[in-house]
């Protein structure tokens, strides 16, 4: 059941601490004085007890069924200070879509869209100060929905809780925007079409870290998923979507089930519409793509995502293949996308979409 949003109140704390950002932010190890939470129960109605408070641990019975069966789902945003002093965020209508779609593949209560939009606007409000105004910073958004039931048995949780924490970033990979490499692998499984591959829940993040493990052994930074079925197609890369350039077409594989539909991605499919590029969104093998190098009509890879916007690759390894690029800098498109997207959120470019939301 989702309330309406009338029907649900927002109590705020004022802030009463002076901020001091770290001189070094690591990604997403640095958090806000306050987060928002909701709680969910059909006996009070759904959605209810609405609050923005100080940052505290939760406290779960051991028996919770997310510590069992995994019903966990959570959404990654970011707000920006731009050029002019003003505080804006990127899509965030998207990321919360998303999310009730997530909730929905999830068996977790949906939530109402404007109000989640509200109070978050409300937290990033009175957190504005963490926000840091280096170059490439920005202050990441961590909504997370999870099961709260104490039960063993299997099945969906009666309650539910909703908290969404702030953390100030620098750049997610502290090198910069140069290129990465990727490991491409057949040897694991994370997802296949319709299972849960196009929500964004947990249990999709724990299928990879064990293939996101023996990559980085290797001196690889992420890897890249196959098809779960023929282990033939390529699908995405751990955390971010991924897109191949040839000389006449600019490729990103079909959502189809088991792909995360991300907002970057959405955005940069756009862009290029915008720019006139021939885009399609279709399978692709990875013997196209090893075809496409040899044959030299592929001019480069990249992947998109909240995190790190843009991510030229620097080499990818496909078994014995090893199909190599410049290391030293980003691909020419690549870099056109990342400075347009980048230049959009920090307000340096306008934004022609509508795309930003702004903090009053």
């Amino acid at each position: 059941m989702v309330r309406d949003m009338n029907e649900l109140t927002l109590d705020i704390l004022e802030r009463d601490t002076k901020v001091v950002l770290p001189e070094k932010l690591v990604f997403g190890k640095v958090y806000t004085d306050h987060v928002f939470e909701m709680d969910y129960d059909p006996e009070f109605g759904g959605w209810h007890n609405a609050t923005i408070k100080p940052f505290s641990k939760v406290e779960l019975h051991p028996a919770a069924i997310v510590l069992h069966y995994g019903q966990s789902i959570f959404e990654g945003l970011k707000a920006y200070k731009q050029v002019d002093g003003r505080i804006a965020l990127f899509r965030p209508e998207k990321n919360i879509e998303r999310l009730n779609r997530s909730a929905k593949r999830m068996c977790i209560p949906e939530v109402d869209p404007q109000f989640v939009l509200n109070s978050l606007l409300e937290l990033i409000k009175l957190e504005q100060d963490w926000i840091p105004t280096k170059p490439g910073h920005s202050l990441y958004i961590r909504p997370v929905m999870f099961a709260t039931e104490p039960l063993l048995g299997v099945r969906a949780s009666e309650t539910y809780k909703l908290i969404i924490m702030l953390s100030p970033v620098g750049p997610y990979y502290p090198e910069g925007f140069l290129p990465v490499p990727i490991l491409v692998t057949d040897k694991y499984v994370r997802a296949v079409r319709k299972g849960m591959g196009e929500a964004k829940t947990a249990g999709n993040y724990a299928a990879g870290m064990l293939a996101q493990k023996e990559a980085k052994k290797e001196g690889f930074s992420q890897v890249l998923w196959l098809d779960g079925v023929e282990q033939k197609f390529v699908e995405e890369v751990g955390a971010m979507n991924i897109f191949i350039s040839f000389k006449d077409e600019v490729v990103t594989p079909a959502l189809n089930g088991s792909i995360l539909p991300g907002i970057t991605r959405m955005s940069v499919i756009q862009l290029l519409k915008d720019w006139k590029y021939n885009i399609n969104e279709r399978l692709i093998s990875i013997q196209e793509v090893v075809s496409g190098y040899e044959s030299k009509t592929l001019q480069e890879i990249f992947g998109t995502g909240t995190a790190a916007v843009i991510s030229s690759i620097s080499k990818l390894k496909y078994n014995e293949k090893l199909l190599m690029f410049d290391e030293s800098k980003p691909g020419e498109l690549g870099t056109k996308l990342y400075e347009e997207l980048t230049g959009i959120q920090y307000g340096k470019v306008e934004d022609k979409h509508g795309w930003l939301t702004y903090i009053d």
